[in-house]
């Protein structure tokens, strides 16, 4: 299997996904869920490419690309929890 491929069609993927309009009828718990399933698949999918590229598997490109691609995430992931924390800061300020 050509790794440098099959990430290409990967980052295609993510990339058509994130073009498509979501609908609105879905569910906050689902759409938690399909964001908390994106990001370990694109952790699972970083750390294969960074195994590979170890053994001398992958090139240093898409070692590269997979290394900004989970620092991203994490770094996405990390901004929300801060949003999540100051909420919840903002919520327990409020006068009773």
């Amino acid at each position: 299997m050509d790794l440098r491929t099959s990430f290409a069609t990967r980052s295609y993927e993510q990339a058509r996904n994130a073009t498509t309009p979501t609908p609105l009828s879905q569910t906050p718990e689902a759409s938690f869920a399909r964001a908390a399933a994106s990001f370990s698949d694109t952790l699972a999918q970083s750390e294969g490419v960074a195994k590979a590229a170890m053994t001398g598997g992958a090139d240093p490109h898409s070692l590269v690309e997979a290394l900004a691609s989970s620092q991203l995430a994490v770094d996405t992931v990390v901004t929300v929890r801060d949003r999540v924390v100051e909420a919840y800061q903002e919520i327990l300020r409020m006068p009773v």
